[in-house]
């Protein structure tokens, strides 16, 4: 996947590895950081106020190695996760996108699906979750998600295996 990442770029298309980091702590310095000066060095005050703490989900462009649309804020839900994707998405609308994330539930959520069925104008009856079609289980949800025939995939990395 990653070798044909900069034939899709050139095709218009986008591979972003997309993760979170929770508990970021929201600091202010308590007083002006100094600037360099000649025989001086910067100097930044060591105390601070903390403002309590921020979840960053964002997305790392393969080719570019840019940061896409990230998104801060002060958890990580499932919604928060969807309003991102979305939030990406956005950023070229009728692109190709595959994101490659890990199995956390919320990367394979009704509300994920749902958005992609969306976003792929998919007419088709999901089912209801925990019961019937595509929304029954996290397996089935799981499967509609990495569907290579989709616009916008997710690709899925093993578990206890590093980025």
């Amino acid at each position: 996947m990653y070798a044909y990442a900069p034939l899709l770029d050139s095709l218009g298309g986008h591979i972003v590895s997309c993760d979170e980091m929770t508990g970021i702590q929201a600091l202010e310095r308590i007083a002006t950081t100094k600037p360099m000066q000649p025989g001086l060095e910067e100097r930044r005050e060591f105390e601070y106020v903390r403002h309590g703490t921020l979840s960053l989900i964002a997305n790392f462009d393969i080719v570019s190695g840019q940061i896409v649309a990230p998104s801060l804020g002060p958890r990580r839900t499932e919604a928060d996760f969807v309003a991102h994707i979305a939030q990406t998405i956005d950023t070229d609308p009728q692109a190709v996108w595959l994101f490659v994330t890990d199995q956390l539930n919320t990367h394979q959520s009704e509300s994920l699906v749902r958005l992609v069925a969306e976003r792929c104008g998919f007419g088709d009856e999901l089912g209801e979750k925990g019961k019937t079609g595509v929304l029954q289980s996290l397996r089935t949800r799981t499967a509609f998600l990495s569907d290579p025939s989709h616009r916008i995939q997710f690709v899925y990395v093993p578990k206890h295996t590093s980025w």
